[in-house]
C-alpha cells in the first residue's frame, strides 16, 4: 500500500509564505536559516520551505517595504549574517493577509464540508 504523504503542496500555501515569515520577524529580527527552521518546527514538520522559496520571499518583502535587512555578527562564529525585521507596513501587511486567510478558510471549508452548508442554506439551484 502506498504511503500518502502528510506534507502540504507548495501550491497550496505560497500566498502565505510571507504571513508565516512575517509571523517569526513580528517575534524578533532572524536570519533565513533559522526562519526556515521555525516555519518546520511551527508546522510540526508539515511544511519546509525551500531555501530559493525564502530568499525570494525576502527579495519581494523587502521590495515592498514589508521588512528590513541588516548585517550583524552570527552567534559565535564572527561570520556576519543577513537579519530581516518587520517593517510598520510589514505589520500592516500580515493584519491583511491573516484577514485575508480568515476568509479563504470559510470560502473553501464550504466545498470541503458543503453539505452541511447545502442543507442550512438551501440548494441555490431550486433543488430540494
Amino acid at each position: 500500500m502506498a504511503e500518502i504523504n502528510a506534507g502540504i503542496s507548495s501550491d497550496v500555501i505560497r500566498g502565505y509564505n510571507d504571513t508565516m515569515i512575517l509571523y517569526i520577524l513580528k517575534q524578533e529580527p532572524s536570519y533565513g536559516y533559522e526562519i526556515s527552521k521555525r516555519i518546520r518546527s511551527i508546522s510540526e514538520d508539515k511544511y519546509i520551505i525551500k531555501e530559493t522559496t525564502l530568499y525570494s520571499a525576502f527579495s519581494r518583502m523587502e521590495k515592498n517595504g514589508y521588512i528590513e535587512s541588516y548585517e550583524a555578527a552570527g552567534d559565535g562564529s564572527g561570520k556576519k549574517r543577513t537579519y530581516y525585521r518587520i517593517s510598520e507596513a510589514g505589520l500592516n501587511y500580515y493584519r491583511e493577509k491573516c484577514n485575508e486567510w480568515e476568509l479563504t478558510k470559510d470560502v473553501v471549508q464550504r466545498f470541503i464540508d458543503g453539505s452541511s452548508y447545502l442543507i442550512m442554506k438551501g440548494d441555490k439551484n431550486g433543488n430540494d
